[in-house]
């Protein structure tokens, strides 16, 4: 039966997006409280199940590379019945590594498929979109391997490079702005929204 979304609703859904702030704040139980059991995300670094994700994160965590991300408020699309949304949201990665003496500000945005089950708004697909990148030098000016950089699509060649020289290898295309894989993600990700309940 169809059911008109509320504020409530989508306050839950924003409180999702900028639940971001726990892989920042390593608050991993948090974390993982974001995403319904099965979920998955799609990331330069990750690909995967997300309880593996909050795990990596950890051991992420754990290295020299510290991040922050920026969330803005989400775009929200609810599906006839009111028991799925698709939320795209603008969010600015901040990543630093101090033994690098090297950072980036990484523009994205997430697409999420999110659901309601049992009362209970939260994730259950995460990828991204690339918009642009650009390195950031906390200690002063410091060498980048251009020849690198290039290997990767301008809109996060900064991000790449940083995470490949941490150790966390970026090791396929992922979708950038316009991009023919940012149209299969919105047009995947809004059949799902379409389809029953279950399906």
């Amino acid at each position: 039966m169809p059911t008109t979304p509320t504020l409530q609703d989508r306050q839950d859904i924003a409180d999702l997006m900028t639940g971001w702030i726990h892989r920042d704040q390593a608050r991993w139980d948090r974390l993982r409280d974001l995403f319904h059991p099965g979920a998955r995300i799609e990331i330069t670094w990750f690909e995967g199940p997300a309880a593996d994700f909050v795990d990596a994160s950890a051991r992420m965590a754990s290295t020299g590379l510290r991040t922050k991300h920026l969330i803005t408020a989400p775009y929200v699309t609810f599906s006839a019945d009111g028991t799925r949304a698709v939320a795209e949201t603008n969010a600015v990665i901040v990543v630093e590594n101090g033994s690098l003496g090297l950072g980036c500000n990484g523009h994205n945005r997430f697409i999420d498929r999110v659901e309601r089950r049992d009362g209970v708004w939260r994730i259950a697909d995460r990828k991204s979109v690339y918009d642009f990148a650009t390195f950031t030098f906390p200690a002063g000016v410091t060498d980048v391997d251009d020849k690198v950089v290039a290997k990767y699509p301008s809109e996060y060649g900064a991000l790449a490079y940083l995470l490949d020289q941490s150790g966390f290898p970026v090791e396929r295309t992922f979708a950038t702005q316009g991009s023919e894989l940012e149209r299969q993600i919105k047009d995947s990700a809004f059949a799902w929204l379409s389809a029953e309940a279950g399906a």
